[in-house]
């Protein structure tokens, strides 16, 4: 079956985006305890390219597989599941990149690079990184694995918390608040 992109994220109510969410069926990757562990000789770039043995993975429907494949464990260690073997993956910054923002009846919608949809909130929080001058704002995504927003969506981001006032640079998603500014 040939794969079809989601709508724009910005043609999608909250509805839709959660309902499309909530339809989306991935491995139940947290199930399985593989015991072999092998180098997939695989690496995300910090731009979210996907390589493998050195050359770049240009098919975006083999990115979307693997990557939901995809745990990050406790040591910061990334890895792609099976229920045979787990295979360690390079990640140069995130796994994901988020590369568009939608924001709607009180909650941040984003589209990865993946086209998986995320909703910020508390099971996926933000977090800020980096320094107040040159920030990183990350995006909680699952297992363990983040999406760094690209450039233009934190700058929609950052927009939308100078354009909601208060003292602090801060968005609430929901009816969580994060703050934009690293610690």
């Amino acid at each position: 079956m040939p794969y079809e992109a989601p709508p724009d994220l910005a043609s999608l109510s909250l509805e839709q985006i959660a309902r499309a969410v909530e339809e989306r069926r991935l491995p139940p990757v947290e199930r399985w305890s593989p015991s072999e562990e092998i180098d997939s000789l695989m690496r995300i770039a910090a731009d979210g390219t996907w390589f493998h043995d050195g050359s770049p993975i240009n098919r975006p429907a083999m990115v979307r597989a693997f990557s939901s494949l995809l745990v990050k464990d406790d040591g910061g260690q990334h890895w792609l599941m099976t229920p045979q073997c787990r295979q360690a993956i390079a990640v140069d910054d995130a796994a994901f990149i988020a590369v568009d923002l939608k924001i709607a009846q009180g909650a941040l919608a984003f589209r990865l690079n993946t086209d998986e949809l995320v909703v910020a909130g508390p099971d996926h929080p933000l977090r800020a990184e980096g320094d107040p001058e040159c920030p990183a704002i990350y995006l909680a995504v699952r297992h363990g694995t983040e999406a760094r927003l690209d450039r233009a969506t934190w700058l929609q981001l950052a927009e939308h918390a100078l354009a909601a006032g208060g003292e602090k640079l801060e968005v609430t998603s929901a009816g969580t608040t994060f703050s934009l500014v690293p610690r």
